[in-house]
């Protein structure tokens, strides 16, 4: 029996859409029939999602990049945006997500804002990667591609266990942001992210007491 897919793909790079789109076609099982739209920005994937719940014809999959241009309303900034928007229009959809980035906290941050149903690092991917995920995806979710696989597995082995707002720091940190500039990030007094910190360097075990010595401890067990 012949099953009808319907996909959304929305990436900013139309040369990197086609490699997907033809790798899916391709690949695809003798009784998959693929109907694929594709949108190369925040605006007209809204659009497209729309017009899919407005004809009561949902889409079954949708790939999203994270790093797209922002909607012209700015509602919209980037494909975790779209994906949030995705899971509350069409809850059935199957969300997989597409990054450039493999920084932990990215990673981790967007497993637990969407916990979409694939997440594929783009430097790992090959068109034999991209198919085993979508097959996936539709019959056994989740597919991780390697890259988030060993950052997933590495934060779970870690006996250190830290909250979101400790891993923002961590993260802000070792983007170069100065600690007198965390607040302006992080919705918490300048003595209560010094506290943090100090617990983080406990945690870590940080002799010298220094930011950097607490960065690479973080780098080395996998939470930045």
């Amino acid at each position: 029996m012949e099953e009808t897919i319907r996909i959304l793909m929305t990436d900013d790079h139309p040369i990197i859409i086609e490699g997907y789109q033809n790798t899916l076609l391709a690949t695809k099982k003798d009784n998959q029939k693929l109907l694929i739209d594709i949108a190369n920005n925040c605006d007209e994937s809204v659009k497209f999602m729309q017009r899919a719940v407005d004809s009561n014809k949902p889409y079954d999959v949708l790939f999203m990049d994270i790093s797209l241009p922002p909607s012209a309303d700015g509602k919209f900034n980037s494909g975790e945006d779209l994906a949030k928007y995705a899971r509350k229009v069409m809850p059935e959809a199957k969300i997989v997500m597409l990054t450039m980035f493999n920084e932990n906290y990215r990673v981790h941050n967007l497993i637990k804002n969407i916990d979409p149903e694939g997440f594929l690092i783009k430097s790992d991917l090959t068109s034999s990667e991209l198919a085993s995920a979508f097959q996936a995806v539709l019959n056994n979710p989740p597919f991780y591609s390697g890259t988030v696989n060993s950052i997933v597995r590495r934060s779970i082995t870690n006996d250190i266990d830290i909250d979101d707002i400790d891993r923002k720091i961590l993260y802000l940190l070792s983007q170069g942001i100065r600690t007198k500039s965390l607040k302006d990030h992080i919705d918490m007094s300048m003595s209560a992210i010094e506290k943090r910190k100090k617990q983080l360097k406990l945690l870590f075990d940080v002799q010298d007491g220094n930011d950097e010595t607490l960065l690479d401890e973080a780098r080395r067990k996998g939470f930045i």
